[in-house]
């Protein structure tokens, strides 16, 4: 073929999702399957989305490329100002969209080494310069980072809680940072999980957009609001810049679906504030298995958890449950579980006992 792409694109894979649930279930001859892999919400999606969707129609004509009913929801569910959101289809979209505006070969970026890989992702493709800060117990070093940051630097990522660690960045370390960062530096907090968190510590991020307007929030409906089929996303920053962001903004990147399902998630607080309930409840087992069998974990603030099991490898780890149903998240140094259901939790915790006292 002599059409040629980028030359750093020739480094790059494609982002290749595992088997399906089917495919495993065929595979290994398994009555069902137990997806932990991919921090989805276990309690599914607020009966008020399914019945807005159920009702809707007239699919021909193309959705509210504004958002305009979205926008005031979440403005309001907030504290934030119209002008100071923008929508995206999932974080994915608007981690390029910030990418795609600032970032090129003569840029550099700060990120985590060990963090959500879609920063990095698409700093190359942008073939700007990576400068990547190891983790210091799972978590963010932030004086590390500022250290990296130059005449150059155009972004940098904290995601807080972490993907896949679930450690945070506290209110105090934040604010030291961005004392530090340059005005000219986008400061990228993404806050995926932050429905889940429950540290008294975690830093309230929206206030200290008023005082710095190189800050940005990232949210999504991804996770507690359990609406990850949707793709639907938003980020929160100082108007002037949000604007600037929408030119690189697909004209009709979020569907009329994912809106509407969006407003309807918006409408039933307690289906968030039950699942984070339960999430925190059943991450505390988690602790409890982790200690009993000296398994190695991070305490977390999303719903999700990070182990690694002394004397084994990852790709043992996720082998050996792979094999009896659950799918988790294999990483170089241990794997990611998405908490899951009481049910569901109770019988990993029974094959993961059952795979420590393995004698070998």
């Amino acid at each position: 073929m002599n059409v040629k792409v980028r030359p750093q694109l020739l480094t790059m894979k494609a982002y290749a999702p595992g088997k399906s649930s089917e495919e495993v279930q065929r595979e290994y001859g398994l009555d069902k399957i137990v997806k932990l892999a991919s921090n989805e919400n276990p309690y599914g999606t607020s009966p008020h989305v399914s019945k807005v969707i159920s009702s809707m129609e007239n699919f021909a004509i193309y959705p509210d490329g504004a958002a305009t009913v979205l926008r005031k929801k979440v403005a309001k569910y907030t504290g934030v100002k119209e002008d100071q959101l923008i929508f995206s289809s999932g974080l994915d979209e608007l981690i390029q969209i910030i990418s795609k505006a600032l970032l090129d070969e003569n840029s550099n970026t700060v990120m985590a080494t060990g963090t959500f890989p879609q920063y990095r992702h698409n700093a190359v493709v942008q073939n700007a310069e990576i400068r990547e800060v190891p983790l210091q117990d799972g978590r963010h070093d932030l004086q590390a980072m500022a250290k990296e940051v130059d005449d150059d630097t155009k972004v940098v990522w904290i995601c807080n809680p972490n993907n896949p660690t679930g450690t945070y960045v506290n209110d105090k370390e934040l604010g030291q940072f961005l004392q530090s960062v340059p005005s000219h530096v986008l400061v990228v907090l993404d806050e995926a999980y932050y429905e889940y968190v429950t540290a008294q510590d975690y830093p309230e991020t929206i206030p200290l957009l008023d005082q710095y307007d190189n800050l940005m929030v990232l949210r999504t409906f991804s996770k507690a609001f359990g609406l990850a089929a949707f793709r639907i996303g938003y980020g929160i920053g100082a108007a002037s810049f949000i604007q600037q962001l929408e030119v690189v903004r697909l004209p009709f990147n979020t569907s009329m679906l994912a809106q509407k399902a969006a407003i309807a998630a918006l409408e039933d607080l307690d289906f968030v504030d039950r699942s984070v309930s339960s999430n925190a409840h059943e991450l505390q087992k988690f602790y409890e298995i982790c200690t009993r069998h000296n398994i190695n974990f991070y305490p977390s603030q999303g719903n999700f958890i990070f182990i690694s099991i002394p004397g084994k490898e990852s790709a043992e780890v996720f082998q050996y449950l792979l094999e009896r149903g659950y799918t988790v998240r294999p990483f170089p140094n241990g794997i990611r579980i998405t908490v899951g259901t009481k049910e569901e939790n109770s019988e990993l915790f029974d094959i993961i006992e059952k795979m420590v006292l393995v004698k070998h």
